[in-house]
């Protein structure tokens, strides 16, 4: 019981944290590079909710209630980085008090692509196993606890650069943003359903 546990957190840890998927270190980069560490009640808001998204639609997927186009899901990952790296350019600097409804609900509505995006690999690890509930939840929670180390970096390198290296909380925004704007365009643009 403690190993099949152990397995599943591990794995979810190591989906979040695998650097040849590293489509949702960059989503999280850009969800968290607007904070401090002072805002980390409103981060953990937004990354749980990012990750109840992908747990449901895992969810929804491990029990064939929703099947997606694999390569629609692939084309939409980047697309969702996108816009919040774009919404970061053109908000950084500026106080997100009266979008932060648009942003939660946006990181649940995202939570949700995102996780499409592993069903496939899911359905296949857990197979027709009648009990796939638990199995979804310690991946969510082996997730979350990948989430909560990339969203503990990103805020700790962000100190650093704008301490160390003076830079101003806007401009890190914008130069964090814009790098991982140039680094999804090629994953929309190599998509088979754009070639």
């Amino acid at each position: 019981m403690l190993d099949d546990f152990l397995f599943y957190v591990q794995y979810g840890v190591n989906h979040v944290l695998d650097i040849n998927g590293y489509d949702h270190i960059l989503f999280l980069m850009v969800l968290t590079v607007p904070y401090v560490f002072k805002d980390w009640k409103r981060v953990l808001v937004l990354v749980s909710l990012f990750t109840l998204g992908h747990t449901l639609s895992l969810v929804l997927a491990a029990y064939d209630i929703v099947k997606i186009n694999g390569a629609l899901v692939e084309l939409l990952i980047p697309i969702t980085i996108l816009i919040m790296a774009v919404f970061n350019v053109f908000t950084a600097g500026k106080t997100q008090q009266k979008g932060v409804g648009v942003l939660l609900l946006s990181a649940l509505f995202f939570g949700i692509i995102h996780g499409l995006g592993f069903a496939r690999e899911f359905h296949l690890l857990v197979g027709n196993s009648s009990n796939k509930l638990l199995p979804l939840i310690e991946f969510a929670l082996g997730i979350e606890i990948a989430q909560v180390i990339i969203v503990f970096v990103v805020l700790f390198f962000s100190y650093v650069m704008q301490t160390v290296f003076r830079f101003s909380k806007r401009d890190w925004v914008l130069v964090l943003s814009s790098i991982v704007i140039g680094l999804v365009i090629p994953m929309i643009l190599e998509n088979e359903l754009v070639v």
